[in-house]
């Protein structure tokens, strides 16, 4: 075997290698969603089970947090895995190759991103990970104020504070959305 092919060779195993890996990203990430509706479904059960469990619902910002920032590492990474195989590993190989037409390698990488409808479920999915992450912890506090008189001072602070760290989550996970079309 030649020194290209043996090049090659290490390529592929790469791209082997980071599709496996966003493969197990793509379904850990998704997975966060159903374990953040079923966090909600026990926490409501239980605020809405006695009064006396309203306090409850201050958790439900705190998992919004949590698994919506891992929610948008993860995505992230997805993402940055196709970028680094559209953009990098394609050049390498076109290198080794000579091959000039740079779609043809791992062509489905830009075939996916290129349809029609790409945009239009991008922003479905954005709105649905800004329902899930943020308007649902907000959603918690303004019930938990509603259901709460005369929170202690402390608890309105702790209630604040979320509010402006699921404002930055919101913000952060419209930056990450990968609106972009083709390659």
């Amino acid at each position: 075997m030649d020194k290209q092919q043996q090049i090659l060779e290490i390529y592929f195993k790469e791209y082997d290698k980071l599709k496996s890996e966003q493969a197990q990203r793509i379904g850990f990430r998704d997975n966060l969603l159903y374990v953040t509706l079923g966090l909600f479904g026990t926490i409501i059960s239980l605020a809405v089970s006695n009064p006396a469990n309203n306090y409850a619902l201050l958790v439900i910002p705190w998992v919004c947090l949590i698994l919506g920032w891992t929610y948008v590492v993860n995505d992230e990474k997805i993402t940055a895995i196709g970028r680094y195989i559209r953009y990098t590993l394609t050049e390498k190989i076109k290198e080794q190759t000579g091959h000039t037409d740079i779609e043809s390698i791992f062509g489905w990488e830009t075939a996916h991103r290129s349809d029609n409808r790409r945009t239009r479920r991008k922003i479905q999915q954005l709105i649905i990970d800004e329902i899930t992450f943020v308007l649902s912890g907000i959603i918690a506090l303004v019930c938990f104020w509603v259901l709460v008189s005369n929170p202690p001072l402390a608890v309105n602070i702790l209630g604040f504070v979320e509010i402006i760290l699921l404002v930055i989550l919101g913000v952060e996970i419209a930056i990450y959305a990968d609106l972009a079309k083709g390659r």
